[in-house]
C-alpha cells in the first residue's frame, strides 16, 4: 500500500473543502423548522399510538376499570 506525506493530502483536504456549496442562512432556517414540525409531528404520531395500543391491551387483559 503506497503511503501519502500529510502535506499532500492536507492539500487534497483544502482542495475538496473548497468544492462544498454551503447552504444559504435562508435555507437553514427552512430545513430547521422543517426538522422541528417532523419532529413535532412525529411525537403526536407516537403519543396517539401508545395511547390506542394501552387501552387495546388494558381491554384484552382485563386490567383496569
Amino acid at each position: 500500500m503506497a503511503r501519502t506525506n500529510l502535506f499532500k493530502f492536507m492539500q487534497e483536504v483544502r482542495a475538496e473543502a473548497q468544492k462544498i456549496t454551503w447552504p444559504s442562512r435562508r435555507e437553514t432556517a427552512i430545513t430547521t423548522a422543517m426538522v422541528f414540525v417532523m419532529v413535532a409531528l412525529a411525537a403526536v404520531f407516537f403519543l396517539v399510538s401508545d395511547q390506542i395500543i394501552r387501552v387495546a391491551v388494558t381491554y384484552v387483559l382485563g386490567i383496569g376499570g
